[in-house]
């Protein structure tokens, strides 16, 4: 560096200069060179001010005194080194020079399916996993991975899951401003369920290859057409002769690098669609209704096959990463910024013994288990015998009446909703096994419902109450199993099956924002 300093003139200078006499005359002067004082080279300066010999004698030895008295004073930063074209300019500018931020902030706003919302300014680089990791911070949820960002496309009824890698605002961009989107927080059990149950989706164990028979809608008609598909690495294709896969017979649907796959949410009524178990291809910057590929399956576990295997196609080896590492964000919201997740202390907590006279840690994994189930039921038992409103214990006569007050603050039950409320919230958050909700019975309005997902179907099962000696308890086989309150139904049937197909494993909840 120091050589080019003293040596010679850099080449953005020689080129600034071979462009413009006086930009190289700036730039001379700019690098200390002596040869830029003289106005006799500068054509320029030489014609605009001409001088006699003396003159010019008696400003060199003004100018030589000055150098002198410059060297004795200590060097002063260049404030504008933009305008010097020396080859430090860019190192200054660019290493020495402090940089403004970049990463320019938009407000973006969240719902839940409440309809409540929440606004949010977040910086242009968020991805998807960040805001749902803000939002449960700033609401005090678990993070459990499933937890999910949904783009929600009102004007055409459809929407999708916008993954974990995804940008925000890179998604926003895409809409129009006359559209009524919205952004959905919600959770989604089977958003990475294929890596813990991929038998259940796909019956090739190398990659997904998927093909039969789909009803598509024909481009600018009302008219569906049952069709056979093949699913590819380069796209989705239809065969124009039965179901032959012979290259000749196939021909282009789609392609899955400059289009989305989203769920139909209304089909029947909007697109007039054979089935309710609709998905589409959407293009990135489409305009409206007519630019949808529309698709429908014959039931919702076809549907999920389909959607899962392009997923995988689409995105490949980042789906893996997204589900064994889940808090690793790009953005300013990464796992390096956010303190750590409930989730994450809780599995940390060590399971002790506190009933003898030392104190010890319960290593038995089932033992703690067992341990834990106990201490919940005790402390519901001392609840129930909380003060009343006089401030005397419940009286037993009571003590139903609480009983069936515990469970409405519970996040699985949910207040007068419909069975098929009750089964589009089960599907929207995943209709893997186990997903389940409590609800009130519509048809008796002393008994409940358990609304549970197994084999992608929804099934019903009424929680009868049974009265013996005063007590009210609940059931669900006839009386052989009771139960004191909803809270112990459900915590019995989590760990074990009994009469259900399978145990409860996630239990559906709306976050209010």
């Amino acid at each position: 560096m120091t050589t080019s300093l003293q040596g010679g003139q850099s080449a953005a200078g020689r080129a600034a200069a071979q462009d413009s006499p006086l930009a190289g005359q700036v730039c001379r002067v700019a690098q200390g060179r002596g040869d830029a004082h003289d106005p006799a080279r500068v054509p320029g300066l030489h014609a605009l001010s001409p001088a006699s010999d003396a003159t010019r004698f008696g400003a060199a030895d003004r100018r030589k005194k000055n150098d002198l008295d410059v060297l004795e004073m200590p060097s002063i930063p260049n404030p504008f080194p933009e305008l010097c074209c020396s080859p430090i300019t860019s190192v200054l500018s660019a290493g020495l020079f402090p940089r403004a931020n970049s990463r320019k902030k938009q407000v973006i706003k969240v719902f839940s399916e409440d309809e409540t919302s929440r606004a949010l300014e977040v910086p242009s680089d968020i991805t998807a996993r960040d805001v749902c990791q803000l939002l449960i911070l700033k609401n005090h949820y678990v993070d459990d991975n499933s937890w999910t960002l949904f783009e929600h496309l009102a004007h055409t009824g459809v929407e999708r899951t916008i993954e974990d890698h995804e940008l925000v605002v890179e998604v926003l961009s895409h809409w129009g401003m006359e559209e009524d989107n919205k952004l959905y927080l919600r959770k989604n059990y089977a958003k990475y369920e294929f890596f813990k149950n991929p038998m259940m989706f796909l019956s090739s164990s190398t990659y997904p290859e998927i093909h039969g028979f789909l009803h598509a809608k024909e481009q600018g008609k009302k008219s569906w057409k049952k069709v056979y598909f093949f699913l590819r690495r380069s796209g989705l294709y239809f065969s124009t002769k039965g179901t032959s896969k012979e290259p000749r017979h196939l021909q282009f649907f789609s392609e899955f690098s400059t289009s989305n796959v989203y769920m139909s949410l209304a089909g029947k009524k909007k697109h007039g669609a054979p089935t309710a178990y609709g998905f589409c291809f959407k293009p990135h910057k489409a305009g409206g209704p007519r630019d949808l590929k529309m698709l429908c399956a014959e039931e919702e576990p076809s549907r999920m096959c389909w959607v899962t295997a392009i997923r995988l196609l689409k995105y490949g080896m980042q789906l893996y990463q997204n589900y064994m590492h889940p808090y690793q964000g790009r953005s300013g919201c990464s796992s390096q910024s956010i303190p750590p997740m409930r989730s994450i202390s809780e599995n940390s907590l060590v399971a002790m013994d506190f009933s003898g006279q030392k104190t010890r840690v319960i290593e038995n994994p089932t033992e703690a288990l067992s341990v834990a189930v106990e201490e919940g039921l005790a402390w519901r038992k001392k609840g129930c015998l909380r003060l009343g409103n006089h401030g005397s214990p419940t009286a037993p006569s009571q003590s139903s009446a609480v009983n069936m007050a515990l469970h409405r603050s519970q996040p699985w039950f949910h207040h007068r909703i419909s069975r098929d409320e009750a089964q589009q919230l089960i599907i929207r958050q995943g209709p893997v096994d186990g997903v389940f909700l409590v609800r009130d019975s519509q048809s008796n309005p002393r008994t409940f419902v358990l609304s549970m997902s197994h084999g992608q179907k929804i099934k019903h099962f009424q929680i009868i109450p049974v009265e013996d000696d005063g007590e009210l308890f609940h059931t669900l086989d006839d009386g052989h199993t009771r139960f004191t309150d909803l809270i112990q139904l459900v915590e019995f049937y989590q760990l074990n099956k009994g009469v259900l197909p399978c145990k409860l494993k996630h239990y559906c909840t709306r976050m209010a924002l």
